[in-house]
């Protein structure tokens, strides 16, 4: 998005494509626990409807992103995966899209940090390896 366009979107108080999902899905990673479509409204930023919060969780959990509990006469929502794992998947899935793995690798290794790239061959190497599934807690699954 170039810079008028951000304007634009700023002005009439639009979110760009994709982020309300984000928010979402930001809000309930930092949740303790599930959240109802009204506690999820009322910890996201600005002024959103209910009805919008409750179709965007619909479609998290209609993408299978969201698992969601019966409570009361509607449903507390909780990720279905913790964020490590969807940003893994995310970074996976363009991988898969580019033409030119070897290239989008290179560039990737490249425009890391130095500590990044020293954490990376840590996890290559097998030193520092992220826990186990039956190591991490039941909310970061």
């Amino acid at each position: 998005m170039d810079r008028s366009d951000e304007e634009a979107r700023q002005a009439s108080g639009r979110r760009a494509r994709g982020e309300l999902e984000s928010d979402v899905l930001a809000t309930l990673w930092a949740a303790r626990g599930p959240l109802t479509a009204r506690e999820t409204q009322e910890r996201l930023p600005g002024d959103l409807a209910y009805t919008t919060v409750m179709t965007i969780l619909s479609r998290l959990h209609d993408k299978g992103m969201l698992v969601r509990h019966r409570e009361g006469r509607g449903y507390a929502y909780e990720p279905a995966r913790d964020e490590a794992s969807h940003t893994a998947q995310r970074m996976h899935s363009l991988l898969e899209g580019g033409s030119d793995r070897e290239a989008v690798l290179a560039r990737f290794v490249s425009e890391l940090s130095a500590q990044d790239e020293h954490l990376l061959q840590q996890l290559l190497s097998g030193h520092g390896e992220p826990p186990a599934e039956s190591e991490r807690s039941p909310r970061n699954r």
